[in-house]
């Protein structure tokens, strides 16, 4: 197989009654738990932009920059709801807590992701809303974090504003490395890009750091000895999967067939998944088509044993690694992973 157009290769075909009609190309990586790279696909030293896939690290410097914020809200803060009744009336109490309302948001007005709610939206009155935005939970972190620090909120989403210094900082920290290039998000905030494998190692970092700290390269010496910040966001997102994406996301049902994975996915089609023992997939879909990238996460963390997982629910793994495609409404063929 011969390398694709920007260090692209095909991932995922689009079977249709036997015929290959379509191919979503893309990058994979794939690590295993002892570190070694299980698999590997297009030119994974490249840099990506992870868009929410960031949002790991984004929530983990809040927390060093002083936010204080556990459970249901912290894995709000690292999210892309689906603007479910829960999460907008979790965004709400986490303005509350630092003395601001839903008219401090700058995410752009909204529908919920969520069928039932989007349709409960748009049979009261249809107005769109920021808070209904997957990112308004990040925003509502990140003017929280303002607040805390003293800082000016209402222009927290410029690049050069010292919360957004701070937080590339610490995601430069955490993947040792500067970032990429950095852009515009579609929720407004700085999107910063990296190489796959500087996110995959943030991730499995996140999910095998232990409650005490034993070196420290981005928190002060004074601060070691409590849970890391990476580690408290990851074990936040697993325990409350439902605040991460929502009850029908893809990112909400793989958390819940395996305990202990932390899942997470961006625009544009980027995942990244992280099993208990440190096992890290990260993929990148070039034409940002989320059902070929979910069907190669599934099958790369297949790869990486996630069936094996105590507890694992492999009939959800399956159900969520298959993707019909319809003839008449009816599944005349899939979205197949080229993997492995």
């Amino acid at each position: 197989m011969t390398e694709g157009i920007s260090g692209y290769m095909p991932l995922a075909a689009v079977e249709r009654n036997g015929f290959d009609e379509g191919i979503h190309f893309g990058r994979l990586l794939a690590i295993s738990a002892s570190g070694e790279v299980l698999l590997s696909a297009g030119d994974v030293d490249a840099p990506v932009h992870p868009r929410s896939a960031n949002k790991l690290m984004q929530a983990a410097g809040m927390r060093h920059l002083g936010l204080e914020l556990e459970g249901e809200l912290l894995a709000l803060s690292a999210a892309s709801h689906w603007g479910e009744p829960k999460h907008v009336d979790a965004v709400r109490e986490l303005l509350a807590s630092a003395g601001l309302d839903e008219s401090a948001l700058q995410t752009a007005p909204s529908l919920p992701e969520d069928a039932d709610a989007r349709r409960d939206v748009i049979r009261g009155d249809g107005i769109a809303r920021p808070i209904l935005h997957g990112c308004s939970g990040k925003h509502a972190a990140m003017l929280a974090t303002c607040v805390v620090c003293g800082w000016d909120v209402a222009t927290y989403l410029d690049v050069d504003h010292p919360l957004q210094l701070a937080l590339r900082s610490f995601v430069e920290s955490v993947i040792a490395e500067p970032v990429s290039h950095t852009a515009v998000d579609g929720c407004g905030a700085p999107a910063w890009a990296m190489p796959m494998p500087a996110l995959a190692s943030a991730y499995r970092r996140a999910v095998t750091e232990t409650a005490e700290r034993r070196s420290g390269d981005y928190l002060p010496a004074g601060e070691r000895g409590r849970p890391t910040e990476l580690a408290a966001v990851a074990d936040a997102m697993r325990a409350h999967p439902e605040f991460v994406g929502g009850e029908q996301s893809e990112v909400t049902g793989l958390m819940r067939a395996v305990p202990g994975l932390l899942v997470k996915d961006g625009a544009e089609s980027t995942y990244v998944a992280a099993l208990p023992d440190g096992g890290t997939a990260v993929v990148k879909v070039a034409d940002g088509g989320f059902r070929a990238g979910q069907v190669v996460l599934v099958a790369a963390l297949l790869a990486l044993g996630a069936a094996s997982e105590p507890g694992a629910d492999v009939a959800a793994l399956e159900r969520w690694g298959t993707i019909p495609v319809l003839g008449h409404g009816e599944p005349v063929g899939r979205i197949r992973p080229l993997i492995g």
